[in-house]
């Protein structure tokens, strides 16, 4: 390429040959051209390197088998740290790309808003399998939100995969290795923090959904969930409760795992401090039957009246 690449195109491969083949081919089509492709590849055996060789003559593709296992997200961080565009656009290996008007989208979004980091899109879930499918798109009220407070994204990923995502290439973010269940809001939170978030109100990008992915190994598993969330808190600050959104997520996460003691708390491998204001809605679910907290509206109630009289005791 005679001009300066534009966007990288970061894919940490493992294994899934099916699924790189089809994210490869997605790529070749795309009437946007100025990009590359960078492949990190984390597999025990060729598999990876033999799709890509074939896909060389037909992408500006480089391949980079690490020396040892790195794993999630580390091999992601590889990727972005050999990416040579301004921008970066990782895909996950069993991801893809839409239309063959989605990258042509993303820098679309680049021009129209020079001052932006950080662009997002809708995207759409793909079961493997069954082959149902469910377009996803933050809503005005969440992104308005999201604006105003990135922690907003402990009440749920508004942002959507990794793959969804395209930010600058500042050699200044990468992914939090010492996570996994909450390292792609971690790494938002982060990045927002710095810039204005641009959503992008169009299904780019196809997300496969299945049983190999991370984030199945680690839901509703408190030895996951607990140590992760509270090391986010003490990244995020503990002021972040004052936010309603915030507060019932972590109600909502004390519910859900049945944290009924803060003994609980550390028996799932968290040694930290536990602010008051946590050990309170502890103590205070414990109170209730279980009938009220899994009824979704007697459990907003009592979550509001909580954070109504303990909220002034969120200070840092």
């Amino acid at each position: 390429m005679s001009d300066p690449v534009l966007i990288s195109i970061c894919i940490p491969a493992y294994k899934h040959i099916d699924f790189l083949e089809r994210l490869l081919n997605s790529l070749t089509v795309q009437t946007f051209r100025n990009f590359e492709v960078v492949v990190t590849d984390d597999s025990p055996d060729d598999s990876v390197k033999n799709v890509c060789v074939q896909f060389q003559q037909l992408l500006h593709l480089r391949y980079s088998r690490n020396a040892v296992t790195l794993g999630t997200p580390e091999n992601w961080n590889e990727g972005m740290r050999l990416a040579q565009g301004k921008w970066i656009k990782m895909i996950h290996d069993d991801d893809w790309l839409a239309t063959e008007n989605s990258l042509q989208r993303f820098a679309d979004a680049i021009e129209a808003h020079p001052n932006a980091a950080f662009f997002f899109c809708a995207y759409r879930n793909n079961w493997i399998g069954s082959g149902r499918t469910k377009d996803v798109a933050i809503n005005s009220f969440y992104y308005k939100e999201l604006l105003k407070q990135p922690a907003v994204l402990f009440s749920g990923n508004m942002v959507g995969p990794p793959s969804v995502v395209l930010h600058r290439n500042d050699k200044t973010f990468f992914y939090d290795n010492r996570v996994k269940w909450v390292v792609d809001i971690d790494f938002y939170i982060r990045y927002l923090k710095t810039t204005t978030a641009v959503f992008i109100p169009e299904v780019l990008v196809n997300v496969g959904m299945g049983e190999h992915q991370v984030t199945q190994d680690c839901f509703r598993k408190r030895p996951v969930e607990i140590p992760e969330n509270f090391y986010l808190l003490g990244k995020t600050g503990i002021t972040v409760l004052k936010n309603m959104l915030v507060y019932d997520a972590w109600w909502r996460l004390m519910r859900n795992l049945e944290i009924r003691f803060e003994q609980e708390i550390r028996e799932s491998g968290y040694s930290g401090p536990i602010h008051q204001v946590i050990g309170s809605m502890i103590r205070w679910q414990n109170r209730l039957p279980r009938f009220v907290l899994n009824n979704g509206l007697f459990s907003k109630i009592s979550m509001f009246v909580h954070y109504c009289l303990h909220r002034n005791q969120l200070r840092p």
